[in-house]
């Protein structure tokens, strides 16, 4: 008997996942994306995940970086995000980064050769029709604002929302490197091997000082009816940075820790401004933490102050988009079903999560879970001392409430986990000195959460395969 497919909307990180789980399972998944039928802000092509912001996964560390524990169980459970990540990695020091062209086009040729899956490239109008009687709405930021407003209708809650902004990229051509110099923080090796991954441009603290001033007086774009939307702090335009102290950059993306000048070993620079690779054949690259809401004409002439960017060719410049998401502790069950008419589930970054990779793996466990339901073997949400049941236990429960707005979107982190006390002695009894007993205990929790991913993926009603 032919299953009823499941409708994922949004072609997303996380509903490419979604409808890639589903189909894993042997489900039939029809996956809709508007795009290029309807086009968005912020997406300049019409495949399925494309990045629109960083090309960075973050940290790769399962032992020690709580997104590199998502980056690990997502990989166990066959996520296709992490699949084309890994196949598509450029240099980023311990970071996962990718060519972003070469990972969207991976992906959605992946999903397009699948058997089970059909690709229907139209906006989905308002509410699903409502003989689709399982659809994950993975539409996120970009929500077409038919679905948004009839998405608010049913739950009879507003939206909240927030500014995400988008770092420029440079021509590495264009990049006077007899100033800045090849090296990773601490010369950290990533997945890659390669441990001089970034470039760096160093500040003085007069050209720090006067860069300064000029992101402080430059002009902006505005937004007058979002102008009560605040900030996600893992995405804060650098202009705003600027605006909390003078310091603030020196102690964030601008810092100049574990860093030496190759041209000039002796003097520390006062501040460093670091380019990530952006590309797989290395010509572009990314301004790291400099996400702006400057104008065009203000960026070109403030970011050309840069010691090694004095003749900067920008690829792209930066941006300002609005994002949006549900009150998901009201709204969501831990099936990630809207309350309201459970046919509908949520995932990425609509649910309240945070990120890339974050969005993805809500996807997969929306995927999974409606492939579950559809096959008639019900599946509960992974354990909480897991990194993706901490995400759905943030998005479904784990908030406290504080009023209204209260509830934001977050990154993973150890602090959504179970805690675990961090131990004194080593594995030879030795007494570990205090500094390394918190790597310590990020790396147990690493291992409580990949032995308890394995107990539930043993435990759990088995998915058909899709071979």
């Amino acid at each position: 008997m032919t299953k009823a497919p499941v409708h994922v909307v949004g072609g997303g990180l996380a509903g490419s996942e979604a409808a890639w789980q589903i189909a894993q399972a042997g489900v039939p998944v029809v996956l809709h994306e508007m795009r290029p039928v309807r086009g968005t802000d912020a997406h300049q092509t019409d495949r399925l995940a494309e990045l629109v912001c960083s090309n960075s996964f973050r940290a790769d560390d399962w032992a020690g970086n709580a997104v590199g524990l998502l980056h690990a169980e997502m990989r166990k459970l066959g996520s296709v995000i992490m699949a084309c990540g890994d196949a598509h990695q450029v240099p980023a020091g311990g970071a996962l980064a990718v060519d972003r062209e070469g990972f969207s086009q991976s992906v959605t040729e992946r999903l397009e050769a699948h058997p089970l899956v059909t690709i229907a490239r139209e906006e989905v109008a308002g509410l699903p029709p409502a003989e689709w009687d399982s659809v994950i709405v993975a539409t996120g930021p970009l929500t077409s604002p038919a679905l948004a407003d009839a998405i608010l209708d049913l739950t009879g809650e507003g939206q909240l929302s927030f500014f995400d902004a988008i770092a420029p990229i440079v021509n590495f051509e264009s990049i006077d490197m007899s100033v800045a110099w090849r090296q990773s923080r601490y010369d950290k090796e990533g997945p890659g091997g390669d441990a001089a991954a970034y470039i760096n441009c160093p500040m003085d603290r007069d050209q720090y000082e006067a860069f300064i001033d000029a992101l402080l007086a430059g002009p902006k774009s505005e937004f007058k009816d979002w102008e009560h939307v605040p900030y996600f702090d893992g995405c804060l335009p650098i202009e705003v940075m600027a605006e909390r102290g003078r310091e603030t950059l020196r102690h964030g993306p601008m810092k100049p820790v574990g860093l030496t000048n190759a041209h000039d070993p002796q003097t520390k620079p006062w501040a460093v401004v670091q380019l990530r690779q952006d590309n797989a054949l290395g010509t572009l690259w990314n301004m790291v933490g400099f996400q702006t809401k400057l104008k065009h004409g203000a960026q070109t002439e403030i970011f050309r102050m840069i010691p090694g960017l004095e003749k900067a060719v920008f690829a792209r410049l930066g941006g300002l988009h609005r994002n949006t998401f549900l009150n998901s502790p009201r709204l969501l069950d831990r099936q990630l079903r809207l309350k309201a008419q459970p046919r509908l589930r949520f995932a990425g970054q609509m649910t309240g999560v945070e990120g890339y990779v974050e969005s993805a793996a809500v996807g997969l466990l929306a995927g999974r879970l409606a492939a579950a339901e559809r096959l008639g073997r019900p599946l509960e949400a992974p354990p909480a001392t897991t990194a993706l049941g901490a995400l759905v236990n943030h998005i479904t429960g784990g908030h406290l409430e504080g009023g209204a707005g209260s509830f934001q979107p977050m990154n993973i982190n150890y602090g959504l986990l179970p805690p675990l006390e961090a131990p004194k002695k080593d594995a030879d009894g030795k007494r570990l000195p205090n500094k390394e007993r918190g790597r310590a205990k990020k790396r147990l929790m690493g291992e409580r959460a990949l032995a308890d991913l394995d107990a539930w993926t043993t435990g759990a009603p088995a998915l058909e395969a899709a071979e």
